[in-house]
């Protein structure tokens, strides 16, 4: 636990996940990458990647984020490189701490894993896997992986992966839902990682989310001081109504999709007719100029106890251009309005450098 007076300054990411219009894949994947490299000169402490198995519609989707961190992780100086999700039941969890260790080997340290259940029926399909057991699975893949990245022997007497993993106790973050789950997390060690958005509930989700962080406080016995990763919606523009007029009709169509096929994508909550205020509601979306933002956030109930803002624009798919400016507005205006500062700068003024 830290021992300061002053409250630790938080860290900020954002999260891609890497979805574009047509179908020029390999553009959407240079263009995520690009965003890596922006938000690595901006300061940006953490950048996040999705993985997804089945199509979001247009380009894009990312089935092997550790393919695409290590790409990141070559045009990259600072930044951290983590997912939010790994879909842990889909993937081999000795194979995945193998992948894992590489690209923080390649990367000099600056990996951190999100791991999460998923919940789509046509991935774990065809994958082979039961969605019915997506909780047990998670609980044994997890166990295996943590095992492997702590370099115990994993799979068979006298086995362990490589290259040897460096210190994950603190690098490994759970994706949850419920206050349970939180409990689940904390006991386990985990970082916590909430979503954009509680799905599935009436309620404004930081009311919803609140419960759960206070549980997985409540439950933390680590030495260490617990993290937990809030992952909020973030579009800002020049006012209101251009940040409407951008995001609108995309967070729509996503709230509209998921209604209709809930157990495909395995997001509930959008009730048939839905309109664009109730999608945007029930996405949670901070959107207009920064100022309004700001005050929005200063409002956000689940912050104060978050040790990293996760920024996304996802479900709305912006042009790369405006994704780069709304990207500029958060690191410049926005997240220092709310105590934050890239970590060069932090540092200084802790140390009284540069006065």
């Amino acid at each position: 636990m830290t021992t300061s007076l002053e409250p630790p300054r938080f860290r900020l990411g954002f999260l891609t996940h890497v979805q574009g219009r047509g179908d020029d894949v390999v553009q959407t994947y240079r263009n995520a990458q690009e965003l890596f490299v922006v938000a690595d000169e901006l300061g940006f402490d953490v950048g996040w990647v999705a993985q997804h198995h089945a199509s979001l519609g247009g380009a894009g989707g990312l089935p092997s984020p550790w393919t695409f961190l290590a790409h990141a992780a070559a045009r990259t100086k600072t930044i951290r490189l983590a997912t939010a999700i790994t879909i842990l039941p889909l993937e081999d969890p000795v194979r995945l701490a193998e992948d894992v260790s590489v690209v923080d080997a390649l990367s000099g340290g600056r990996v951190e894993i999100g791991v999460g259940s998923g919940g789509s029926a046509i991935e774990y399909a065809a994958f082979g896997r039961d969605v019915e057991r997506k909780r047990e699975l998670t609980s044994e893949g997890l166990a295996v992986l943590s095992n492997a990245l702590a370099n115990k022997e994993v799979g068979t007497e006298g086995f362990t992966i490589q290259p040897r993993a460096a210190d994950f106790s603190d690098r490994i973050w759970q994706g949850v839902f419920s206050a349970p789950g939180a409990e689940y997390a904390a006991r386990a060690g985990s970082n916590l990682l909430l979503n954009r958005a509680a799905y599935g509930y009436d309620e404004p989700t930081d009311e919803v989310q609140r419960p759960w962080a206070d549980a997985y406080l409540g439950a933390w016995q680590q030495p260490r001081r617990p993290r937990i990763g809030l992952s909020r919606f973030v579009f800002p523009a020049k006012d209101r109504r251009t940040a409407l007029e951008t995001i609108g009709a995309d967070v729509l169509a996503a709230a509209r999709t998921f209604g209709r096929n809930p157990g495909a994508t395995g997001l509930r909550g959008f009730p048939e007719g839905i309109d664009t205020e109730d999608a945007l509601r029930r996405f949670h979306a901070f959107y207009g100029h920064p100022d309004e933002i700001i005050a929005a956030l200063q409002q956000e109930k689940v912050l104060p106890v978050a040790t990293d803002l996760i920024t996304q624009f996802n479900p709305a798919i912006l042009d790369h251009d405006v994704a780069i400016r709304a990207l500029e507005l958060i690191a410049t205006e926005i997240a220092p309005a709310l105590g934050w500062a890239p970590a060069a700068r932090a540092d200084a003024v802790l140390t009284g450098a540069g006065r």
